[in-house]
């Protein structure tokens, strides 16, 4: 993205940077507000880990433990 596309997001942020630093606390944002960032967050990362892994995924990483599984098994164990 050039710097005609980006709408002047740099500036916003350089603003959003200076206006935490005015703020005296340090914080551009109340202790509610971040305080109900937090819990969706939490939220979403509950239901993140609730789904747990796709078997898609198991099946990818069994088949990567299965050619260290055969170089362990072929080495014979007389390293030491």
């Amino acid at each position: 993205m050039n710097d005609e596309q980006s709408g002047g997001h740099a500036v916003s942020a350089e603003a959003l940077g200076k206006t935490s630093m005015a703020g005296g606390a340090g914080n551009a944002l109340g202790s509610d507000i971040q305080a109900k960032i937090g819990q969706h967050l939490r939220a979403m990362y509950d239901d993140v880990v609730r789904q747990g892994v796709p078997d898609r995924f198991l099946d990818l990483l069994s088949q990567l433990d299965e050619p260290a599984k055969a170089t362990k098994s072929g080495e014979g164990g007389g390293e030491k």
